[in-house]
């Protein structure tokens, strides 16, 4: 087999083909998700803060500790909305597995046979349950 085919048969692949998808829609959903943070959410964060602080600019010595904080305070949301909207949100419309039926028959402990449930003697031994 040629390299070309290995290649293609790789590229064919299910778990691939959904990883790239999954990387280019998930692209996409990060950027809506980073356009609410910064245009809904951090503009309410100003609002908590003092008015002339710029939390974002904060440094301690070389250390840009306001860049780091925001890049945290972001990441949180980011998590906290997706978490939201994934786990919350669009997990109570996922069917959720049912729990398995209770059982119709019961065992005879004479012969060892499945028997309703309600029966009071076995149709195969005539034994008394």
């Amino acid at each position: 087999m040629s390299m070309k085919d290995e290649f293609k048969a790789f590229i064919m692949k299910g778990n691939v083909v959904d990883l790239a998808i999954a990387v280019v829609v998930g692209g996409a959903f990060g950027k809506i998700i980073t356009a609410f943070v910064d245009g809904i959410i951090m503009p309410l964060v100003t609002y908590v803060l003092p008015a002339n602080i710029k939390w974002e600019e904060w440094i301690l010595g070389k250390f840009r500790i306001g860049a780091v904080l925001g890049a945290t305070v972001n990441f949180l949301i980011i998590a906290l909305v997706i978490f939201l909207v994934l786990i919350k949100f669009l997990g109570k419309f996922v069917k959720k597995e049912e729990a398995p039926a209770a059982p119709a028959t019961k065992e005879c402990p004479a012969c060892l046979e499945q028997v309703p449930l309600k029966a009071t003697r076995c149709k195969h031994c005539t034994s008394s349950l």
